[in-house]
């Protein structure tokens, strides 16, 4: 590694330990302290926080909660950095490019600002402009993380579901997309494309034109911030059903578009004449039809209190990190349909049972992909801004509609009757192999052939410490049989010596003091 970049990792991490030391970290952490530690080491670690809340199944729920925070403003830039950076994109004075630019920031985050200007053509636009030297910041931090990852799985074995080089994939991932505008025009473009039918649901134009990697210009949205609702009261809109048009639009995005916004908070939606308009697409979450489906069925499951298809659901969404305990599973699930499925469906909430469902997944050492942790974060946000600013709505109403509604459009009746003939050919045929089969498993099974494969479901925790148990043990022996070899070594006129003791009793002894360490931290972790 070139000594110049060694020297930036060197103050780099120097400046992290100050700010955990300013932040007393050695005292204990707490939701808030994560928060603010989180934003003293800048925009990376803002960003990842922002990824870390949309991730329950990573950590507690009220650290979730608090990392929420992150999503409000960061310090803007001064108007002469800006200028720069978009003359430098331009190549012209800006002058040459807009009539009016505004030097106050309209908002500000932890990768870009936005700013109010008026093109030469009088067209009222709003421009977003990229920090300086963000993209270098932040793959230095994550070449960081990466190695404090890999730190971690040296130290010690992670027993934990959370796979950290998934997520800090899943951060730089998306972290890319937000950092190229040219990807944030493409979405835009996307969803304005998917929702041109739809008359009260808009988007912001893109002018591509003016569009770089690092500088995004949009018309200005002259639209009401969705949670100001003295502002939508006065101008004569019925927040209730505001509310509902945008829970049905939102679940329309999940379920039939499969394309989604991953950060639907009120700062994100406007409303304007008629219609509702969604801005700030960076982070745009997608759906597979095997992960519908798979949410689907596991609602379905739910009302029917079938708890064998949920947990065919559950296996679906996630994927294992380890050999699943399928008895623990089917308790656990059991659990949730025990303890929500009697509850009145008016009364359930989405978001807290999207949460109890990732716990089922994390508990059983079963991970998530990006597409459904955006899912599940945009659930739980999209419900909490329906309960604060449209109270007489019921978002799980809106959500179950929106599914059943979506089977009805979805399904070919013409193909759903092949898939049902092909289907039905294949069990016939089956069927009739069914005899054969049986004959050939007796006579296997009177010549000695037969062979019979058990697995003990449950028995992996008692034949774990079971080796356990032997490899403490082993390792006592080797310990105890270098220590007497090394001592009756000692008693002689071998050479080489150090300290008149021959080289290799000393060695001996080494090598038990290392043994026996290791056995007494193993006996003093387990205990």
């Amino acid at each position: 590694m070139p000594k110049t970049e060694l020297d930036s990792s060197a103050q780099r991490v120097s400046e992290m330990v100050s700010v955990l030391r300013k932040r007393e970290i050695v005292r204990g952490l707490t939701p808030e302290k994560l928060r603010l530690i989180l934003e003293d080491l800048g925009p990376t670690y803002v960003k990842l926080g922002q990824i870390m809340s949309m991730r329950p199944d990573v950590l507690p729920q009220e650290y979730c909660d608090e990392l929420v925070h992150l999503q409000t403003g960061a310090k803007p830039l001064p108007f002469e950095e800006i200028k720069q950076i978009i003359e430098a994109e331009y190549d012209c004075p800006i002058e040459q490019v807009f009539r009016d630019f505004g030097e106050t920031a309209l908002g500000s985050a932890s990768i870009a600002q936005v700013h109010r200007a008026v093109l030469r053509d009088g067209t009222v636009v709003a421009v977003k402009v990229q920090r300086p030297n963000i993209s270098g910041t932040m793959a230095k931090d994550i070449v960081l993380l990466r190695r404090a990852a890999a730190l971690m799985r040296l130290v010690g074995k992670d027993e934990s579901v959370i796979d950290f080089d998934q997520l800090l994939d899943e951060f730089q991932s998306i972290a890319r997309q937000e950092m190229d505008f040219l990807i944030e025009a493409q979405n835009i473009e996307e969803f304005c494309r998917l929702n041109a039918d739809e008359p009260h649901i808009a988007g912001p134009k893109v002018h591509r034109a003016m569009t770089t990697s690092r500088v995004l210009v949009m018309d200005f949205v002259e639209g009401i911030p969705f949670d100001d609702e003295a502002a939508l009261e006065a101008a004569g809109y019925d927040m209730n059903q505001l509310g509902r048009r945008l829970g049905e639009h939102y679940v329309r995005q999940m379920v039939e578009d499969g394309f989604f916004h991953a950060d639907p908070h009120p700062g994100n939606i406007r409303v304007q004449g008629d219609k509702i308009v969604w801005l700030d697409f960076g982070m745009m979450g997608r759906l597979s039809y095997r992960d519908r489906a798979a949410v689907r069925k596991a609602i379905i499951a739910l009302t029917q209190h079938d708890a064998y298809e949920m947990k065919a659901a559950v296996l679906t969404l996630g994927q294992p990190k380890a050999r699943v305990n399928h008895i623990r599973l089917y308790e656990d699930v059991e659990a949730l349909i025990t303890r929500y499925g009697d509850m009145n469906f008016a009364e359930l909430g989405m978001g807290e049972l999207t949460r109890q469902i990732l716990m089922t997944l994390k508990n059983n050492r079963i991970a998530i992909g990006p597409g459904l942790s955006m899912f599940a974060r945009g659930i739980i946000t999209i419900e909490g801004v329906m309960r604060r600013h449209c109270p007489g709505v019921r978002f799980v109403e809106v959500f179950a509609k929106g599914f059943s509604l979506s089977l009805e459009k979805n399904i070919d009746w013409r193909e759903e009757l092949a898939r049902i003939k092909h289907d039905g050919y294949h069990l016939v045929r089956k069927t009739m192999q069914l005899p054969e089969q049986i004959s050939d498993i007796l006579r296997m099974t009177m010549s000695g052939q037969t062979k019979v494969n058990l697995e003990l479901t449950g028995s992996e925790e008692p034949l774990k410490r079971l080796d356990g148990m032997i490899n403490k043990l082993v390792f006592g022996i080797l310990g105890a049989a270098l220590l007497l070899g090394s001592s009756i070594i000692s008693t002689t006129q071998m050479t080489p010596k150090i300290l008149e003791i021959p080289l290799l009793g000393v060695l001996g002894y080494l090598a038990a003091l290392i043994l026996c360490g290791k056995l007494l931290w193993d006996i003093f972790k387990n205990s």
